[in-house]
């Protein structure tokens, strides 16, 4: 740009503020989808694949379960159909589905995708938090290396952390309250402010506890689940397909369980304290 006559120095500012701020603001802020229990070569999951997609995320969590065991061919034909446009995107968990076939299925297939091998479980940040991908399926008890690590990772005060995993550790649903998962529950309460998980096939918030507000996003297209009376649950539905839309910013997350045809289902907020250091 060719300027006719010298900048004053509050000018030049102004300039330069104008040039950064879009980049900062886009660090600062991130959409993020999460959903589980689709994939499995229905119309309803490429329904909730579309939705995702047209939600345009920064980042994308699959909560596990690829239909009905996870093959090779399972994956590439019933998950790559419904979701693989958003692998670059996205950050997995494994499903007990997948599990036992996850050096036929799952490890190949996220190899193809990252161009490298994707660990049990692993962290990142996006939008001011910290996302933890945790596994249910592998070895989570007290004294694991899953827990070990875990540990030495949340060590930071602050509460801005989401983690992630297949079985939820409460739920309102068939599935019910997945006891075995408490000890990575445990090392989160103080330390995170969301925790994420599907298996159940149905949407449910359920009341913070711990300091912890639990979402169950498990209506990503393969049958739905009821889910049964339950003081705990402040949300619930089990009659469409969708999925969780949250929006991160430093100290605060919006949330809202979106319906396939786009209708808001719940919605709201959740605060965190922010990392130190």
């Amino acid at each position: 740009m060719k300027l006719s006559r010298p900048l004053t120095a509050l000018a030049l500012l102004a300039l330069l503020l104008v040039a950064i701020t879009p980049a900062a603001n886009a660090k600062s802020k991130a959409t993020v989808w999460a959903v589980g229990d689709g994939a499995d070569g229905g119309q309803a999951t490429l329904g909730v694949g579309q939705l995702v997609e047209r939600g345009k995320p920064d980042k994308f969590l699959y909560l596990g379960d690829v239909y009905e065991d996870g093959t090779a061919a399972e994956f590439a034909n019933y998950y790559g159909a419904a979701f693989g446009q958003l692998g670059p995107i996205t950050a997995p968990t494994p499903g007990n589905h997948e599990w036992t076939l996850r050096a036929e299925g799952y490890y190949p297939y996220w190899r193809r995708v990252f161009g490298k091998d994707i660990a049990d479980y692993y962290k990142f940040s996006i939008g001011g938090w910290e996302i933890f991908s945790l596994n249910s399926e592998a070895d989570h008890s007290k004294n694991s290396k899953q827990l070990r690590w875990l540990r030495s990772k949340v060590k930071k005060p602050g509460t801005c952390r989401l983690a992630f995993w297949h079985r939820p550790r409460y739920s309102g649903g068939g599935n019910g309250d997945q006891k075995d998962v408490a000890p990575l529950w445990n090392a989160l309460k103080g330390r995170a402010a969301i925790v994420l998980a599907g298996h159940d096939h149905q949407m449910q918030r359920l009341k913070r506890k711990d300091g912890i507000t639990e979402f169950i996003s498990g209506a990503g297209g393969n049958t739905l689940l009821p889910v049964w009376r339950d003081e705990r649950v402040a949300f619930k539905n089990n009659t469409t397909f969708g999925a969780l839309r949250l929006t991160l910013s430093r100290g605060l997350a919006r949330f809202a369980f979106v319906a396939v045809d786009g209708r808001t289902l719940d919605s709201g907020k959740v605060r965190c304290r922010r990392l130190s250091g």
